[in-house]
């Protein structure tokens, strides 16, 4: 399994390290191809009920698609399968058609599960939080804030902050990320960062709160599909600007 980290060697000798991108939401082989050559490390496959969803024999097909693709570091795109509370057995079947590398669980899964899940299929597992803002917390079954990533160490490898419902196109507040990023690092984890993201505010976020990756759906979409203008730029924003 490739590992989460990106970087490269500075003038000074030490490492710069690269953000991460996933593109998340992908429906149709033409987005891959315009994608082809951009140093995308990441694509997302969505298995929950949404307007991106994908059924598993449309994702086998788009999963060889993206093996021959070549894009971060010339290499093809480690795929994401993006699921809420499904069971092992729905994981299962998934994974029986569709060749994923990493799983992400984005409904109230438990540590416990996210455990199992990595344990038997072999695939890293990613766990999506949707960020605690003090004036709108509601009750949560890790806990409320970033103390609830201390439940997930050892049992994920990487927290998505999301803003809460997921999917929204809205931004949570992102002054909160210092604490999240904090507890992601006690924990081992790597910390990527979702919600409201589009070519004109990712430079903002990366010089100021430094997350290890960001994911983007609708950010890079125009009237609801992938624009290959609008991702081209995201990237450019992320990995030039490192």
């Amino acid at each position: 399994m490739n590992g989460l980290g990106g970087g490269g060697a500075r003038a000074d000798g030490a490492v710069k390290r690269v953000p991460l991108v996933k593109i998340c939401g992908i429906m149709e082989e033409e987005t891959l191809s315009a994608m082809d050559g951009l140093p995308v490390d990441y694509i997302g496959f969505v298995f929950a009920p949404s307007r991106r969803r994908v059924v598993p024999r449309q994702a086998a097909r788009l999963a060889a698609a993206a093996r021959g693709a070549r894009m971060a570091g010339g290499l093809a795109p480690r795929i994401v399968g993006v699921f809420v509370n499904p069971t092992l057995e729905e994981l299962s079947a998934v994974l029986a058609e569709v060749p994923l590398d990493v799983v992400q669980l984005h409904g109230s899964e438990t540590p416990e599960l996210c455990r199992a899940v990595g344990e038997r299929f072999g695939v890293e597992v990613w766990r999506a939080l949707a960020v605690d803002e003090p004036d709108k917390r509601e009750a949560s079954p890790e806990g409320a804030g970033p103390q609830r990533l201390a439940a997930f160490a050892g049992a994920v490898s990487a927290i998505l902050l999301d803003t809460a419902g997921g999917g929204t196109g809205r931004a949570f507040r992102w002054d909160l990320i210092p604490a999240y990023r904090e507890a992601a690092a006690a924990g081992g984890l790597k910390l990527f960062v979702a919600g409201g993201l589009h070519p004109g505010n990712v430079g903002e976020l990366l010089a100021s709160y430094a997350p290890d990756g960001v994911d983007v759906s609708s950010g890079v979409e125009t009237d609801g599909a992938k624009d290959k203008e609008k991702i081209a730029a995201f990237v450019e924003r992320v990995k030039l600007r490192s």
